[in-house]
């Protein structure tokens, strides 16, 4: 299982639920009618004054399915980009695969 966390901080003068709101309700559907839904896919929100807002948690059974779900949600004219400036700094964006354990 590959897993993947990405640190997301909200665009500058959105409320806190502005910033959930367009992520559950608008960006969230959007990747799901773009690419099939990882194994896991999970939005942690992050306590007010944190350094990111949500961490979101995502799983794939292998690189080539994590590859393949990235080429179709970044494909040229996906729309991807473009929502994300609507609501996250991108220039913030943190993300790395992780070795996850579990207990």
């Amino acid at each position: 299982m590959i897993t993947t966390m990405a640190f997301l901080k909200a665009r500058a003068g959105l409320s806190r639920s502005e910033f959930v709101d367009h992520y559950e309700n608008h960006h969230v559907p959007l990747i799901l009618s773009l690419a099939p839904a990882p194994a896991y896919y999970a939005r942690n929100y992050l306590p007010e004054g944190a350094e990111f807002d949500v961490v979101t948690h995502m799983k794939f059974s292998d690189e080539a399915t994590r590859q393949a779900w990235l080429a179709l949600v970044l494909a040229e004219g996906s729309g991807v980009v473009e929502d994300e400036e609507r609501f996250l700094d991108r220039s913030r964006t943190r993300a790395w695969m992780v070795d996850e354990r579990v207990s």
